[in-house]
C-alpha cells in the first residue's frame, strides 16, 4: 500500500525515476536496513517487551544518530548536542517512568536496540544520497527494497489470511492507515526533513514520540495525563530547541 502511495504521487508529480549506477547500492542498503530490519525488529521488540520500555529503548536512536553521523558523516559531537540528549532522554523516562525490565523482556528489549540502531544507520545513509534524487523516487526504492527482501517469508502464511475480515471497513481503513501515512508518509517525511537538517539534529525529532503516544492515548483511550507528561514534554522541547535553534537549512543541491 505505501509503495503503491508512492508511486501514484511520483506519477503524479512527474518524477524523474533514473538513478545512477553507482548510487544504487546505497539506496538498497537504506531499503535493507532502514525499510526492512529496523522496522521488522521494532514490530517484533513491541510485541515482546513492555510500551515503556519501548519508549525508553527508542529514545537511544538520537544518541546513535549523533555517533553515526560523527563516525560516516564528520559531523561533529559538541557539549551542547550532549546536554541536549540528556535532557530529552530524562524528558522521555519521566513520562514513561520507570520501567522494571525483568527476564521475560529481554529479548524484546534486545530486537527494539537492534531496531534503535539500524534505523539510525539508516537516517544517517540517507544524508548520503546525492541532492538531485527526489525523496518521493528514493522513499520508494527503498520500500521496494523491503517488499522484495520481505515477501518470500509471508508467501506461506498467505492461505492463512482471512479476507473476508480484512473486508471490514475497521480493518481495511487500519490498513490504509498504516500503509498510506504511518509508513509512506512516514518515510517520506523523514527522509525530506533530513535533507534539511544535520543527521544528529535531525535524530532529536524522534524524542517526540512518547510525547505524541502519550496525548494520543488520552485522546483516544481516555490514559490520563498528569504532572510528569508536562515535565517530561517540557525537558524534551528544550533539549530539541537547543540543537535546532544553531542548525542552518541546508540548501539543496539542483
Amino acid at each position: 500500500m505505501a509503495l503503491l502511495a508512492l508511486l501514484i504521487i511520483g506519477v503524479i508529480t512527474k518524477q524523474s525515476w533514473r538513478v545512477a549506477k553507482r548510487d544504487w547500492l546505497l539506496i538498497i542498503l537504506i531499503g535493507l536496513i532502514g525499510n526492512t530490519i529496523s522496522i521488522v525488529t521494532q514490530e517484533v521488540g513491541t510485541m515482546l517487551s513492555s510500551a515503556q520500555m519501548g519508549a525508553i529503548i527508542t529514545s537511544t536512536t538520537p544518541a546513535f544518530m549523533v555517533l553515526f553521523a560523527r563516525i560516516i558523516l564528520k559531523e561533529k559531537i559538541t557539549a551542547k548536542k550532549a546536554i541536549s540528549i540528556v535532557l530529552a532522554t530524562i524528558g522521555v523516562c519521566v513520562i514513561v517512568g520507570n520501567a522494571q525490565i525483568d527476564t521475560s523482556n529481554q529479548l524484546g528489549g534486545i530486537s527494539l536496540i537492534i531496531a534503535a540502531l539500524t534505523w539510525s544507520l539508516m537516517s544517517v545513509l540517507v544524508k548520503r544520497v546525492p541532492g538531485q534524487y527526489s525523496q518521493i523516487v528514493v522513499t520508494s526504492y527503498s520500500i521496494l527494497v523491503a517488499v522484495a527482501f520481505l515477501t518470500p517469508f509471508t508467501l506461506g502464511g498467505l492461505t492463512k489470511l482471512d479476507f473476508l475480515a480484512i473486508m471490514q471497513p475497521s480493518i481495511w481503513r487500519g490498513l490504509l492507515y498504516l500503509g498510506v501515512v504511518s509508513t509512506a508518509c512516514g518515510f517520506l517525511l523523514w527522509n525530506r526533513g533530513l535533507q534539511k537538517l544535520s543527521a544528529s539534529n535531525g535524530g532529536f525529532f524522534f524524542f517526540f514520540q512518547p510525547i505524541v503516544g502519550t496525548f494520543l492515548g488520552w485522546l483516544l483511550l481516555d490514559e490520563q495525563i498528569g504532572l510528569s507528561f508536562w515535565m517530561g514534554t517540557t525537558f524534551i522541547f528544550i533539549g530539541v530547541l537547543l540543537v535546532i535553534r544553531d542548525d542552518k537549512p541546508q540548501k539543496e543541491k539542483p
